[in-house]
């Protein structure tokens, strides 16, 4: 309230926030049905791969470096994976 100015809010019960609240999500991970992590795993590797030779082919060395460094994320994964079974 500044200037005189009364406010013409009312105070809120002490339950009512609650009721406003943001509604309940659910969780999308938790719906998700179990994926193949090898083969989510292998296209990622091979997407990145092409990416990087495709950047490398144009020139830009410093995408390509980039998708690299991406591929070589996922072949590790590949690898940790094929250690697992």
């Amino acid at each position: 309230m500044q200037n005189g100015r009364t406010s013409t809010r009312r105070p809120q019960p002490a339950g009512s926030f609650a009721a406003r609240s943001r509604p309940e999500r659910t969780n999308t991970n938790a719906v998700r049905l179990p994926s193949n992590r090898f083969q989510s795993a292998q296209r990622s590797y091979e997407r990145y791969l092409s990416l990087a030779q495709d950047e490398a082919r144009s020139g830009n060395i410093v995408g390509a470096e980039n998708y690299y460094q991406h591929a070589e994320h996922y072949f590790r994964l590949m690898s940790a994976n094929r250690a697992e079974t």
